[in-house]
């Protein structure tokens, strides 16, 4: 990594982490609630959703696509889960095993779909993916909420804490950390890096671009299956109709404040990490302060609008750069 590009990551994450504690100013002023412990962890438990689902989008956004099928992904994969407890089936082992299985096959089919069927852009094919989830999660339950009480074994990564901080959470703290690690020390981490920043480099390297964005979007499908397991802890219950939410805009927002870029070749662990706490920060400060749910949705969207508008300027801006540098 050049010095430039290490400064830049520099500033990108100093930037969001200035973001991170203006937020929490902002609403310690406006509600004693929220500078207590208590609340800090509920915002960890909750930001583990969200965090899990936008290690696959950073890894998609990364190589130029998209994953709008990721919180679709997370919710039928639940759903499945809760159809095999209404067939009776209780054992916390196969069922987890079927919820991973599902979000890898769907992640691969996403895949496919880009790199061997040729599907113009991963937006067409990933939200087609996503309605069909969506319409999937509701057949298998019968359009009906399904309840995994007593399976402590499927809700124990979303529900348990290591005293009082959520096991859910040190799980998103290690897998970011192995993300980091492939993403900035292996040969398949810079070829990532290559097919969305320079997919030309990338062909003449003899790198296989298909094998490379398969891999992305498998890994995509593997952290909405654990994205499913946790909410199943979180709420003890599985419910179609979760699929049409918008966790997918809100992994993209926490990747796009982080520092990633919709033009690819751009993306850190770290700043998708503080992107996504910045999510769940407004989202716990909206909820203490009572702000209507159509209000905060409205307010986000401002934030997403305004996280892209800074990646376009930031682009912008390097490429003056460059060509200043050039002359």
């Amino acid at each position: 990594m050049t010095k430039t590009k290490k400064s830049s990551n520099l500033m990108t994450y100093a930037g969001t982490f200035g973001a991170l504690l203006i937020l929490c100013i902002i609403f310690t002023i406006f509600s004693r609630n929220f500078l207590t412990f208590s609340n800090f962890m509920s915002i960890l438990r909750q930001s583990s959703f969200n965090c899990l689902l936008s290690v696959g989008m950073l890894l998609c956004l990364i190589t130029a696509g998209i994953d709008l099928s990721v919180g679709a992904n997370a919710t039928f994969c639940a759903c499945l889960a809760g159809m095999m407890v209404n067939k009776g089936v209780n054992n916390s082992i196969v069922l987890i095993i079927v919820i991973i299985v599902a979000g890898v096959l769907i992640g691969w089919i996403n895949g496919t779909l880009l790199t061997r069927l040729h599907l113009p852009h991963p937006f067409v094919s990933t939200l087609g993916m996503k309605n069909v989830l969506w319409g999937a999660g509701l057949i298998v339950t019968g359009s009906q909420m399904v309840s995994f009480s007593g399976l402590d074994g499927v809700m124990w990564l979303g529900s348990s804490s290591i005293g009082k901080f959520p096991i859910s959470f040190i799980m998103v703290i290690i897998i970011y950390i192995i993300m980091h690690v492939l993403l900035t020390r292996t040969a398949l981490g810079r070829s990532i890096y290559c097919a969305g920043g320079n997919p030309e480099a990338t062909r003449l390297s003899g790198i296989n671009s298909a094998n490379v964005l398969t891999f992305c979007y498998v890994i995509s499908g593997l952290m909405a299956a654990l994205a499913g397991l946790v909410s199943i802890g979180r709420s003890g219950i599985c419910n179609g109709v979760n699929a049409i939410q918008p966790y997918d805009t809100d992994a993209i927002a926490s990747c796009i404040i982080g520092g990633a870029s919709f033009m690819g070749g751009k993306g850190t662990m770290l700043g998708t990490m503080l992107g996504a706490l910045i999510i769940q920060t407004l989202r716990n400060g909206f909820t203490l302060l009572s702000i209507d749910s159509a209000m905060q949705n409205s307010i986000l969207g401002l934030v997403i609008i305004g996280a892209v508008l800074l990646d376009v300027t930031r682009e912008r801006m390097e490429a003056k750069a460059r060509r200043l540098a050039a002359k």
